[in-house]
């Protein structure tokens, strides 16, 4: 009976060893030597001081930047966790026959028309319709292109200019197979501002 208790204890302190202990800190390791950037949170400075992450969307409401996709945690999107707003990382688990989601993604849709007057196609559906976590930091390349006419009017820019940046900073498949064509947001807003410094604008 008593080996059969110590033959426990030492095999619940080795795994707790092994499983808690040595194989994070291995994984983490290997990590930061094959993706340091990655392992970090993909966080990206500029002069210095720390504007976001590429793997997290931010809130944009300036007509001078492209917005990103909405969130379902509206009115408080891209926050971490509130406990008074209750604003979290979070989809709507609304189904797509639910009135409710059918009348916000209908709000959401007539709100992007409102915005960008000049834009001559349809809502894009990635404008109307919240990510799945609520913190996608991509659009796809015709919600970027729709939001153009806004952006360029907004800076005093040919959107000529606006279309160019665009064309840059999108990017193709994942590995030319996976998922679709798109931009991220905070990447495009970056490539404006310092295209807005090089040409005093």
């Amino acid at each position: 009976m008593l080996a059969s208790v110590r033959n426990a204890i030492c095999m619940l302190l080795a795994l707790t060893v092994l499983v808690g202990v040595v194989y994070p800190l291995a994984i983490t390791g290997i990590s930061i030597l094959i993706f340091p950037k990655q392992s970090r949170g993909s966080i990206v400075q500029r002069d210095g001081s720390t504007v976001g992450s590429e793997l997290i969307g931010q809130w944009f409401t300036s007509h001078r930047y492209f917005w990103g996709r909405p969130s379902a945690t509206s009115p408080d999107p891209y926050t971490s966790y509130d406990e008074k707003s209750g604003g979290a990382s979070a989809g709507s688990n609304l189904a797509a026959s639910n009135p409710d989601f059918i009348a916000a993604v209908k709000k959401r849709a007539a709100d992007a028309a409102v915005s960008n007057p000049a834009a001559k196609e349809p809502v894009p559906v990635d404008l109307a319709t919240a990510s799945g976590s609520g913190l996608d930091p991509h659009i796809s390349i015709a919600a970027a292109k729709y939001q153009i006419a806004r952006v360029a009017a907004a800076r005093g820019l040919p959107e000529t200019t606006i279309a160019a940046i665009v064309d840059r900073i999108a990017e193709g498949r994942q590995w030319g197979v996976f998922g679709e064509p798109r931009v991220n947001v905070l990447a495009l807003n970056l490539a404006l501002d310092e295209s807005a410094g090089k040409n005093g604008k």
